[in-house]
């Protein structure tokens, strides 16, 4: 199956308990960090709700 690489670019200060929890969930801890997950529908809804904090990265 497919990969995607998906990168922190902003700080999680400021953001709601629910999107620090995704970013947990994510594997993401600090800036600039890098996790490579299995492409899935999950994982896209995942990245959607805090997509302004990550970048995917190709």
């Amino acid at each position: 199956m497919a990969t995607i690489k998906i990168k922190q670019i902003k700080s999680r200060i400021g953001a709601s308990i629910d999107q620090k929890r995704t970013l947990d969930a994510l594997g993401l801890t600090k800036m600039h960090r890098m996790v490579e997950k299995e492409d899935n529908a999950s994982l896209r809804g995942m990245i959607n709700k805090v997509h302004h904090l990550v970048t995917v990265v190709d």
